[in-house]
């Protein structure tokens, strides 16, 4: 095992997009585990749009990193050393590990990876928590029921990508929206039933020649215009679910709110937004969902790797708000 681990670390808080000056890129020593502890060899680290919100020093459903910290990132990897009687060498776990080649944890918020159900890489995508969060989001806050037609933003992503299968094998209506006509088409390839690509523009236009009749489902990953879009098309008794608003994540002011939201009065409609770690306990029951829905070839898992290990990390997150994923974007180590 090499003596020496790098970790990325927040060296300044960014105004807009992150840059070079955002981070340190630190070499420490290996860590030796503790009585009740064991270390992780990192392998894969998971890109995140909610990674970018939590470099800002503001209030949210976890606190932000801290100047001088290792950047928070759920990762996955292979235990190496152990003195925690609940993890032995060469378990394949995931947990929020952080931009680092090696990992010490005391097994809080550590999950075991069954690699002969699926590969560590869709246990970070669909079986992970983006698909924990396109399953919840979708069941329980969009309150989804068969004959729905459903919107869904940023729908070749890791979220939106399982939002709108799970929603056509629950019998809905799914349009998908996406960015360029190689993502379009990708979508088109998992059979949803209408595609929008953004970059053609009038959103408003295409959201209504699509949903002629309205949209029952808004699933949100983006905001901003499009949400405008959504709400001005909404269906009688229409639900908004606010999962992220990506286009604003690197903005230095806040954007103006939605300017169409007295349409949640006219259709009788509600918009609600969730944290997905409210459901950490039916984890299991979306699991088994969606990993059946593999099994029968009915949802397809896809992930992007980029190589490069923690130094590739900045490169890496802005290539996430650049799109250069299709499906689960993660960082190979």
């Amino acid at each position: 095992m090499p003596t020496y681990s790098k970790e990325v670390r927040l060296a300044q808080r960014p105004e807009g997009y992150p840059d070079s000056s955002t981070w340190d890129v630190a070499e420490v020593e290996v860590p030796e585990p503790g009585p009740g502890e064991f270390v992780v060899r990192v392998e894969l680290i998971s890109l995140d749009p909610a990674m970018r919100g939590w470099l800002n020093d503001v209030r949210s459903y976890v606190p932000p990193v801290g100047i001088g910290e290792v950047m928070r990132a759920l990762a996955a990897g292979t235990v190496t050393a152990s003195k925690h009687d609940g993890y032995a060498v060469g378990d394949v776990v995931s947990g929020t590990f952080g931009v680092r080649e090696y990992a010490v944890s005391d097994g809080a918020g550590v999950s075991r990876l069954d690699l002969d159900r699926a590969p560590m890489e869709t246990w970070l995508g669909a079986l992970g928590m983006p698909g924990m969060t396109a399953y919840f989001g979708l069941t329980d806050v969009g309150a989804v029921a068969p004959g729905d037609t459903v919107l869904v933003s940023a729908a070749a992503g890791a979220v939106g990508s399982i939002v709108a299968q799970l929603a056509k094998a629950r019998g809905c209506r799914v349009i998908g929206v996406a960015g360029g006509q190689e993502k379009a088409e990708w979508l088109r390839g998992l059979g949803l039933d209408a595609v929008i690509d953004r970059r053609e523009g009038d959103l408003l236009k295409q959201v209504r020649t699509a949903a002629p009749d309205g949209v029952d489902i808004y699933f949100d990953n983006v905001g901003g215009e499009l949400l405008d879009a959504a709400l001005a098309n909404l269906a009688r008794g229409a639900r908004v679910v606010l999962c992220g608003a990506v286009s604003a994540y690197n903005e230095e002011s806040l954007p103006e709110g939605p300017r169409r939201y007295m349409s949640l009065l006219v259709f009788r409609a509600r918009m609600e937004g969730f944290v997905v770690f409210d459901y950490r306990d039916r984890y299991g029951e979306a699991v088994d969902a969606i990993a059946g829905l593999i099994d029968e070839g009915r949802l397809v898992a896809a992930e992007t790797v980029l190589d490069g290990g923690v130094e590739a990390f900045p490169e890496a997150l802005l290539g996430l708000f650049e799109g250069v994923n299709t499906g689960k974007l993660l960082l190979k180590v």
